[in-house]
Parts: structure tokens; C-alpha cells; sequence
């Protein structure tokens, strides 16, 4: 294994370190809460794995991405993007 597929965690170890079931997970990711890198399937469910960075933030509240870009900001406040 590399490096970088160290720092790759499946659902349930994301959900068991979580404390809350896959599902929860899936959830997250589905909704774009939790950033997941999408593998290929060919069973009912999608493959996802999590970086460890990405769970790290998580946890410690710092933003992986920005939750809102500059144009859903104005587009909220009433304002056409320039």
C-alpha cells in the first residue's frame, strides 16, 4: 500500500470512529457535508473512501472548502453576482 491509501477510509471506519451508523455517513457525503472520493460499484451501494485529512477538519471545524462560494452569498443577500 502507498502512502496515499493509507490516508483513504472507508464508510464504516469513518462511521465507527463517528460513534453513528453508515447510513449517517453516506448521508453527509450524499449532501455534499462530508467531501468523499467516489469509487466504482457494482453492487446496490456506492463505494466511497474519506481522507483522514478530510475527518481531521471535520473534527477540528476547520473548512476543507468553503461552504458558500461569493455568488451564493449575493445571490442570498439579493445581490446579481458581477
Amino acid at each position: 500500500m502507498t502512502g496515499e491509501q493509507n490516508d483513504l477510509l472507508t464508510v464504516r471506519e469513518v462511521a465507527g470512529y463517528l460513534r453513528v451508523d453508515d447510513t449517517t455517513i453516506r448521508r453527509w457525503i450524499k449532501s455534499g457535508s462530508l467531501e468523499a472520493v467516489t469509487l466504482p460499484h457494482r453492487g446496490k451501494r456506492q463505494a466511497y473512501r474519506i481522507r483522514k485529512s478530510t475527518l481531521e477538519a471535520l473534527l477540528t471545524g476547520v473548512p476543507t472548502r468553503p461552504l458558500l462560494s461569493e455568488n451564493n452569498i449575493k445571490q442570498i443577500l439579493g445581490r446579481q453576482p458581477a
